[in-house]
């Protein structure tokens, strides 16, 4: 998920509390690939009260991801107008091919609704805005790419807490060291950060695991139990204004964002 934007940076040392000793370490961060490798060897030997053999061995296989950081500096569709955001994102798209997946799949959606108050609109809506309904999850490996942001300095006690996120998910057999995603470790079809999957992950086929990548149900559930953990009440309004845009908020802070999914949610649910 880019929740990126919603982050201010940061800069200075990673402090990264030993939760078996309650004393706190640092490891240096940067700005360039130089000090990555010395600052992974320090970060491994942090984090081995907390996480499982496992996840260290993912973490030490981990390389800079330059790309990730190319991606950190240059995130500028933001800045677009409403209407220059809906246009380069493919609204249109995104909303005639959501009413045919609401059309295909609408067992998955009322079941959805029922467990979390949360309509197809919306969810179908971010959905294809992140991924294009599962055509693109991304091409970066996921623990490099969020190892990589909290070395980096201007988010990195965000990203340090999502690093602890990746590993645990490592340790229960939810992410492979070979996982990819999207270049800021976002996972799966509708792009969960790794703490969000850890928080909010929910298996919505019945299958007894959460699986973001393969089952559009698990992603979906997830989505939904996320807007669902930001305070959406069932059967209210989801446009500015209304209860249910704050949860929206949740999703994404960028406030064009925001709109494009309120707006397409509607059209694509039919109100």
């Amino acid at each position: 998920m880019r929740l990126l934007k919603t982050l201010l940076g940061f800069t200075g040392f990673a402090v990264v509390a030993l939760g078996m000793s309650g004393q706190a370490q640092a490891a240096s961060c940067g700005n360039t690939a130089g000090g990555f490798e010395a600052w992974k060897t320090q970060f491994a030997s942090e984090a081995s009260g907390r996480v499982g053999q496992r996840a260290l061995t993912a973490l030490q296989g981990t390389s800079y991801a330059t790309k990730t950081i190319a991606a950190d500096r240059g995130q500028h569709s933001f800045k677009l107008s409403l209407s220059e955001f809906m246009e380069k994102r493919g609204s249109k798209t995104i909303v005639s091919r959501g009413k045919k997946q609401l059309a295909g799949n609408k067992a998955l959606f009322e079941r959805i609704e029922q467990r979390y108050g949360v309509p197809a609109g919306p969810l179908i809506a971010i959905w294809g805005m992140e991924t294009g309904f599962g055509s693109f999850l991304g091409n970066q490996n996921t623990i490099s790419a969020v190892a990589t942001l909290a070395y980096d300095c201007r988010r990195t006690e965000f990203f340090t807490d999502q690093l602890y996120s990746a590993l645990q998910l490592v340790d229960k057999g939810i992410l492979t060291s070979a996982a990819q995603g999207a270049a800021h470790g976002e996972i799966g079809q509708t792009q969960f950060l790794p703490k969000n999957v850890l928080q909010y992950g929910a298996d919505g086929d019945g299958d007894g695991r959460i699986d973001m990548v393969g089952s559009k149900a698990d992603a979906l559930a997830s989505t939904a139990n996320f807007l669902k953990g930001h305070g959406w009440r069932a059967g209210a309004g989801y446009q500015q204004g209304e209860p249910n845009y704050a949860a929206i908020q949740g999703w994404n802070a960028a406030s064009v964002y925001q709109q494009a999914i309120a707006l397409m949610g509607a059209e694509i649910d039919g109100r």
